[in-house]
């Protein structure tokens, strides 16, 4: 059997950090690993992961740089990075495991949004086709990753923004991804707050202008 790593970026996570640690105890006792890479929150995130991981490690803010430092540690053959607000199924390693997921491929979930809206079935639908048409993945997608050709790409690239399709676009150079048709399930808190239709647009410009050159610094603004 091999072994799995979930690296979960964390910052201020407290009230969801409890529900995704939860999924992932049943696979910590077949011998997975849990790290938590925390980027500085002020909350008690920390405190609540301590007992629910193998590891809770603290470093800057950012995704790419808390999931690059988790990795260094990591001791898994497949490494799957996992969003804190993210529940992942808690047989996640015996459905990446028929067939098994080689240390030379990746791959993504087909991703579930949290909401109730009827319009979150035709976003995640439609995410979960573009992803499969242009083998790209974003990080609620829960990416996994071998360790060899994780490393053999150097990682993410340690930029604020974009970082799931920078790594993925170079990643489908090698391979194409392994899509998973199991569904992990993603807060949909950012569509909530901002709402559905701004949300899409906004995504969408910036992935338009990620596309046509624009720095992912000058995007993270945007975005933030």
């Amino acid at each position: 059997m091999q072994k799995y790593s979930v690296i979960i970026p964390a910052l201020n996570e407290a009230g969801y950090i409890s529900k995704t640690l939860e999924r992932l105890q049943a696979a910590r006792g077949r011998g997975h690993e849990v790290i938590l890479v925390d980027g500085g929150s002020i909350d008690d995130t920390r405190g609540i992961a301590a007992d629910h991981v193998d590891h809770v490690l603290k470093c800057g803010p950012g995704r790419a740089r808390q999931m690059n430092y988790g990795a260094e540690i990591a001791t898994g053959d497949v490494y799957v990075f996992l969003h804190a607000d993210t529940l992942l199924d808690s047989d996640f390693d015996k459905i990446l495991d028929n067939p098994p997921i080689s240390g030379d491929a990746w791959g993504r979930f087909n991703i579930k949004l949290s909401g109730e809206h009827p319009m979150y079935r035709c976003i995640e639908r439609l995410m979960n086709i573009r992803s499969r048409i242009t083998g790209i993945a974003t990080g609620d997608q829960a990416v996994f990753v071998g360790q060899r050709i994780f490393r053999e790409v150097d990682g993410y690239a340690d930029i604020p923004l974009m970082e799931d399709i920078d790594l993925t676009s170079r990643l489908k150079r090698i391979s194409p991804p392994v899509c998973v048709d199991k569904t992990v399930t993603s807060s949909s808190r950012r569509w909530e707050k901002h709402g559905i239709i701004r949300t899409i647009l906004t995504m969408w410009k910036l992935r338009l202008c990620y596309a046509i050159g624009f720095d992912p610094r000058v995007l993270a603004d945007q975005y933030d």
